[in-house]
């Protein structure tokens, strides 16, 4: 059961920090996409894919000090950081070595927007759709956000680029 506690530590520490619950939520899930051993269950909700195994996971993590939550008032909505404390650290090399590739991806994944990630989580969650529904899909459940033929194809190609770096193919 804390294997699964361990990984998520693992994996901000190799992020060095995540800053917001949803780009977190985010790189979680695509890095489940790509064949990286996460177990949390995700559904379909307003912001993408979300899991509240993983949201529970975090909180509990904090409880235990192995995780620093910090907020940051940003005036119309609170900003959420996540950093592993010194605890954290130690707790964290209980989960398995890391697969070598998922520094990189994880890498990949922080230097995009939680927008971004959102559009590319989300295509991801109907990739069992051919392109053109699932570009469909999305624009039927993330219409207020007005994604462009430009971001769909950047996200397409993101995935592809995921999909290489990690070995999924």
């Amino acid at each position: 059961m804390l294997q699964e506690h361990a990984r998520i530590v693992q994996f901000i520490a190799m992020a060095n920090e995540v800053n917001g619950r949803k780009k977190l939520q985010k790189m979680i899930y695509i890095a489940k996409k790509m064949d990286f051993p996460f177990a949390e269950k995700y559904e379909l909700h307003m912001y993408g894919p979300y899991s509240e195994e993983l949201t529970l996971r975090v909180e509990e993590l904090c409880e235990m000090g192995f995780l620093d939550e910090r907020c940051e008032d940003k005036g119309s909505y609170v900003q959420y950081s996540y950093n592993v404390t010194e605890e954290g650290e130690r707790f964290g090399e209980m989960a398995e070595t890391p697969h070598e590739k998922l520094g990189d991806c994880i890498s990949r994944l922080s230097g995009k927007s939680s927008r971004f990630l959102e559009l590319v989580s989300t295509l991801l969650y109907f990739d069992y759709l051919p392109k053109d529904e699932q570009i469909a899909k999305v624009h039927i459940v993330k219409n207020k956000l007005n994604f462009t033929e430009d971001e769909m194809n950047e996200a397409f190609a993101f995935i592809a680029e995921l999909q290489t770096c990690s070995g999924v193919a």
